[in-house]
């Protein structure tokens, strides 16, 4: 079975080569060879999961060893896989939502004259994927996380003529470059350290470290995180890259891009559980963020950025339960793929919604969608219910378990934790359901489009409804079947671990707490969107809405401090450039000139100048000589 490894990345990187190198001639089955290659991907990782399953707990991990890239003294660098427990729910997650990604594109693109490119760059971005969470070695996962970073920008510009989307992928490529900086220093640190890049023998060997060596390892390792996972304080990139199609939006959010920090810190795990500082500033970045994205999302009316605000919170949720260590390393999988299932969906019946409304994104245009969409609009309701946490949902086991977890921190630092991850909680209801109702219920609030044309709602095409009902069914059930007999904790627990912790109030009490504070941000949302009419044009809103409406000024921070403190800097650094280093070079060359100038008028071409000349200089030596005697 490990022979079969390989292919999983194989297949889909086929596709994109085959579809980026093929020409027009494939412009026709381009769209079908590249969602067949990802089936055939997803169907390797079928087999191979089962296979895992007739194996014992302890002898589920498969590696298998290609060739040695780098075969040098004292420096080796393999081209090797592993697929354990981690790695095969990622494997899963990502070729299977995937694939019905690559289905609902084919109706979602069928008009775009450059659809086989798209379907190419889809593959291309599973592929990096794919090779990123099964790589056996730091640095084999490095290649395919700058793969990632590769695709998303390709993806995300996509409608390259459109100047915004363009804007987006730069801004996307440059703001995870300085990420991608934090995991290249990690795994430097580590050769240096370990001398070595394969996961078994640097986790192995964290016990024989010193705290500082891992502290620095850790905290290059959170940054590289805080990029591709939209984190605290490299998260500016995600809004914008809304600007790609929809489905791209739903795989970057969903299955793969997002995904990535999350992996890569519980992968880690032994550094961060050695290095309890930088355990601690996981924790924080996921804090912070969690409510950074649910206060953003609270303030956005078009539809994909509010979804967008909505996964960096949930991903934020994930982070917190990986920097909670053992306790949480777990239920941060679990999330993530439940998160995967509805989190898809519904950026797909975002997209369906579009289709049926010229392409509208603005939620305030929208309004009474729920009859003339009825599958987009159970799906997306499905979705809607599944990331609130209603009880019985998929969202409501695997938050819920986070938010125990919080709490089973222990002493003050749980108490925090718990609470912010309740108040995330209730913020989530408040703005998923304001954006349930400001989409399906209420007056019909349409309007033309820039042509003049009014839409005319109807439900997508059955390639478009068929992967939102089964990932709707995947948010229904998944956290449950999940749960039942500690099913996915008995899956993970042999390669994450797992700790208790002592929990300062039952799991019983948390649920309810759970459940209230969601209710609350329900009749929140109600009161305000549900009972009274939605006015089409925005109100001046208070100032956390104006401020949320511009992302919390994260971009007027960065503009601030980055780029107008980086052309201070740069100015500072030419002034020393040209007073102290120019200065001193052509001060030593004007020094050097005037003294030659002086020097040479001593050269005039009389030979009476240079008859003195000789004498003076005899009549200095004698007097030096008689002047050493006499001494």
């Amino acid at each position: 079975m490990e022979n079969l490894i390989a292919l999983l990345v194989a297949a889909p990187l086929l596709g994109a080569a085959v579809l980026l190198c093929g020409g027009r001639r494939l412009d026709r089955s381009g769209h079908w060879i590249g969602t067949v290659l990802a089936a055939v991907s997803f169907v390797i990782g079928v087999v191979l999961f089962l296979d895992m399953l007739g194996r014992s707990a302890d002898d589920r991990a498969l590696h298998q060893y290609l060739f040695s890239w780098i075969p040098v003294e004292g420096f080796q660098a393999d081209i090797a896989f592993q697929l354990d427990q981690l790695s095969m729910t990622f494997v899963l997650l990502i070729t299977g939502v995937g694939t019905l990604i690559h289905v609902y594109s084919i109706a979602y693109m069928e008009h775009d004259e450059r659809r086989r490119r798209f379907f190419g760059y889809l593959n291309l971005f599973l592929a990096a994927m794919l090779l990123l969470v099964i790589a056996d070695n730091y640095l084999l996962l490095y290649f395919g996380w700058e793969g990632v970073g590769l695709a998303s920008y390709l993806l995300i510009g996509f409608w390259q003529h459109k100047p915004s989307a363009a804007t987006a992928a730069k801004k996307a490529f440059l703001v995870n470059r300085v990420g991608d900086i934090g995991l290249s220093i990690a795994i430097m640190l580590m050769f240096t350290t370990f001398g070595t890049f394969a996961f078994g023998p640097v986790l192995s060997s964290v016990g024989e470290t010193g705290e500082g060596t891992l502290t620095a390892i850790g905290l290059m390792l959170l940054l590289a995180a805080c990029g591709k996972s939209a984190q605290v304080p490299l998260q500016s990139w995600l809004g914008d890259a809304m600007e790609g199609p929809t489905p791209v939006s739903a795989l970057i959010h969903a299955a793969t891009m997002v995904t990535a920090g999350v992996y890569l810190i519980v992968r880690s795990g032994a550094i961060f559980n050695a290095a309890p500082n930088a355990q601690l500033a996981v924790v924080v970045v996921g804090a912070v963020t969690l409510l950074f994205g649910a206060i953003v999302g609270c303030a956005k009316d078009d539809i994909k950025k509010a979804l967008a605000g909505s996964t960096m919170s949930q991903i934020g949720y994930m982070i917190l339960a990986a920097g909670l260590g053992p306790i949480g390393y777990v239920f941060a999988i679990m999330h993530l793929v439940t998160h995967g299932f509805f989190k898809a969906g519904l950026f797909l019946g975002a997209g369906s919604v579009m289709h049926g409304m010229n392409d509208e994104v603005d939620m305030r245009k929208y309004g009474g969608l729920r009859t003339y969409m009825p599958v987009t609009f159970v799906t997306f309701g499905l979705g809607y219910l599944a990331i609130i946490g209603f009880p019985g949902l998929s969202g409501f086991f695997s938050k819920d378990k986070i938010i125990e977890s919080a709490f089973a921190k222990g002493g003050a630092e749980g108490w925090i934790l718990g609470g912010v991850a309740l108040l995330g909680a209730a913020i989530t209801a408040f703005y998923m359901t304001r954006v349930m109702l400001m989409t399906f219920f209420g007056e019909k609030r349409w309007q033309p489009d820039a042509e003049g044309q009014p839409p005319h709602p109807h439900e997508s095409p059955k390639s478009m409804t068929i992967p939102m009902v089964i990932l709707a069914f995947g948010s229904v059930f998944a956290g449950g079947f999940f749960s039942i007999g500690d099913r996915f904790l008995n899956w993970l627990e042999p390669v994450t671990g797992y700790d208790h912790g002592h929990a300062p109030i039952s799991a019983a009490t948390v649920t309810g707490a759970t459940v209230v504070v969601l209710l609350i941000g329900v009749a929140l949302a109600w009161a305000m969107y549900g009972r009274r009419p939605v006015p089409v044009t925005a109100p001046r809103g208070s100032l956390l809405t104006r401020a949320a409406r511009r992302d919390l000024l994260q971009d007027d921070f960065n503009h601030v401090v980055l780029v107008r403190g980086g052309e201070h800097l740069t100015r500072s650094l030419v002034y020393v450039d040209h007073t102290l280093v120019d200065g001193v070079v052509n001060g030593t060359a004007a020094s050097v000139g005037g003294l030659s100038g002086r020097l040479r008028k001593l050269q005039n071409g009389y030979a009476r100048s240079y008859a003195v000349s000789m004498f003076g200089g005899t009549a200095v030596l004698i007097a030096v000589t008689l002047l050493m005697r006499a001494v």
